[in-house]
């Protein structure tokens, strides 16, 4: 593909929802506040429902609406496909986007199952022969904090690393009364709390760490097992609101883990944790220091350096709003914090530098299909109740 600066690069996004409208925030963001090599042009955005995505596209600033994603794959115009759909149907179109010439951009888990997530990485190695990209939107990566935490374990700070404790905590679903959806449904969603939150600590733990893990221990656990219909659902079967229907998911998920490098971890991904709203919490223990983060202060990184006699009272608090710190420099001036909506930003952004030079962009599908694969072995450990299970 032609890659001369300032091309554009005509994008059509699948999904409209609540991870569509945080990827529009990025794709009309990004070349506002980044000198980017291609120009994103938001050509069109696809949905089922005619008059909610037409309304959805004038909402989030796409050009036009489609309610049918296939027709975008024909047009020439079209560079991204940006799959923000439930997971059930991932595969379906990531496939079928990658054979069509165009670069993907896939909402995370990758997939709803081990096979279906071989299936898409297979396909990406094949694209990528001829230069068609793809990626996972894990964007927790993409927070400056986080970045800092993984320079700091490449450069030796934390050491040997002995132990990872990462807790990804909500509390969405603690009201029984809360209505079924399709992330409670485990055909479109393939688990709960699992591969919803779970998938994004198992990719953030091991890019920190650059360790990969390779056996799990886990338990799944669901505290509410039916719910009200929602009313849009309800009327889809001809029921009233007055519906009650299964959880198929699960609610909370823990394991333990050994990871590559020969670090213990413990794992923690719920939605029932009450008080808690979207507590990405992740601390690394090493032989010379420690690291801890919680994405509900994001903007602060904590270190204690175990080498420094000066640190015995603790972790040192990194504000890291610093034009030194990643993506930094494009924002604000020095401590004027960054928000949930930036990592969407910060993720087209290296999107569109690696389609310009041609280079994988990271996390890749088969880095997505390696998360599916930790998944797969908990909800396997938790099923069998076998202990440890090989991922």
């Amino acid at each position: 593909m032609n890659t001369e600066p300032q091309r554009e690069l005509g994008v059509a996004m699948i999904g409209y929802a609540f991870m569509g409208a945080a990827h529009s925030q990025g794709w009309r963001t990004a070349p506002h506040f980044f000198d980017l090599p291609l120009h994103p042009a938001m050509r069109v955005v696809a949905g089922r429902n005619a008059a909610n995505v037409e309304a959805a596209a004038h909402t989030l600033g796409w050009a036009e609406s489609s309610t049918s994603w296939r027709d975008l794959l024909e047009r020439d115009d079209i560079d991204i496909i940006d799959i923000c759909t439930p997971g059930d149907s991932h595969h379906e179109i990531a496939i079928a986007a990658l054979e069509a010439g165009k670069h993907v951009l896939c909402e995370k888990p990758l997939a709803n199952s081990v096979k279906e997530a071989e299936e898409m990485a297979a396909a990406a190695e094949r694209a990528a022969a001829n230069g068609v990209l793809a990626m996972v939107g894990f964007t927790y990566r993409r927070v400056p904090a986080i970045q800092l935490a993984r320079k700091l374990v490449a450069d030796g700070k934390i050491g040997e690393i002995h132990h990872v404790r990462a807790q990804y905590l909500q509390d969405w679903l603690t009201d029984p009364s809360a209505p079924l959806s399709w992330r409670l449904d485990k055909a479109k969603a393939g688990s709960g709390a699992l591969g919803d939150i779970g998938a994004h600590i198992v990719d953030m733990t091991q890019f920190i760490t650059g360790q990969s893990i390779t056996e799990v221990s886990g338990a799944l656990r669901t505290f509410v097992s039916q719910r009200p219909v929602a009313e849009e659902f309800a009327g889809l079967s001809g029921k009233g609101g007055s519906e009650m229907g299964p959880v198929t998911v699960d609610d909370s998920a823990t394991f333990l883990a050994q990871l590559s490098g020969g670090a213990v971890g413990v794992y923690e991904a719920t939605r029932f944790a009450n008080g808690r709203k979207n507590a990405i919490r992740i601390e690394i223990n090493g032989s010379k220091g420690s690291l801890a983060f919680d994405f509900e202060d994001m903007n602060v990184l904590h270190f204690f350096d175990g080498t420094d006699p000066g640190e015995t009272a603790g972790f040192r608090r990194i504000v890291v709003t610093e034009p030194e710190h990643a993506y930094i420099a494009n924002w604000w001036p020095a401590g004027h914090g960054l928000g949930y909506e930036h990592g969407f930003t910060h993720q087209v952004v290296d999107l569109v530098n690696a389609i310009a030079t041609g280079t994988q962009p990271e996390p890749s599908f088969t880095d997505g299909l390696q998360v599916q694969r930790v998944l797969d072995a908990v909800e396997r450990s938790s099923n069998e109740r076998a202990g440890w299970t090989s991922v």
